[in-house]
């Protein structure tokens, strides 16, 4: 089943798109954070609780070691439907697997490779995040490694979801899912814009110039 997760922290901007009923999820960092300008932990918990029907609502630690991590991770243990995420780091995979063990569902963010993303699921990743935008800012096929990433999975029947991460572009969200991603997390503006398609809009106005003629 494809899955769609909202990339914000807003509240509001949450709400009206959930109305839609195709929504899956909710991902946040410190930087959507910071724009909704609240309290990590308790944005992430006004979050969870206006979306109890949510897969996933995601909050990123920060910190150096894995003890700070798994720490800094004890806040939401209450939150029901919050997903940890950490780096892909040594610290990182430790902290997952910890967290993992105690029954958090985690997600290994900032993968740029196959590599890591094995040693994600090793560490008991319940999703990994490779970086499609930023690996074609740096000159490399970030849909590649989303097809290479869900292939390996696939081929060692690797439970870890794919979570396409750092979309930019409604064509990035298509060719994602059609590589494979279990999930794509996208901006609300481009949520947005899947909807709109400059054929639909001539079909609409077509089909009402017809429904005014049968009226009149």
């Amino acid at each position: 089943m494809m899955k769609i997760f909202l990339d914000t922290a807003i509240i509001e901007d949450i709400r009206s798109r959930d109305s839609t009923g195709l929504i899956d999820g909710v991902t946040t960092n410190p930087s959507l954070i910071r724009k909704s300008g609240g309290d990590p932990v308790e944005v992430v918990r006004a979050i969870s609780e206006e979306f109890p029907h949510f897969e996933s609502i995601s909050a990123e630690v920060v910190a150096n070691t894995a003890v700070e991590m798994i720490d800094q991770a004890q806040a939401f243990k209450d939150m029901r439907n919050v997903t940890i995420k950490v780096p892909c780091t040594v610290e990182g995979l430790k902290a997952c697997k910890a967290l993992a063990s105690e029954g958090f569902t985690t997600n290994v963010t900032l993968i740029f490779s196959v590599a890591q993303a094995i040693l994600a699921a090793k560490s008991d990743a319940t999703y990994v995040s490779p970086f499609v935008g930023r690996v074609f800012d740096n000159s490399f096929d970030g849909l590649d490694l989303v097809k290479n990433i869900s292939h390996t999975y696939k081929e060692h029947f690797v439970r870890t979801q794919v979570l396409s991460a750092s979309i930019r572009d409604v064509s990035s969200v298509s060719s994602s899912f059609t590589v494979g991603a279990d999930i794509c997390t996208i901006p609300v503006k481009v949520f947005d814009s899947m909807y709109n398609h400059v054929l639909t809009d001539k079909g609409l106005e077509l089909f009402q110039q017809d429904w005014d003629s049968i009226g009149k």
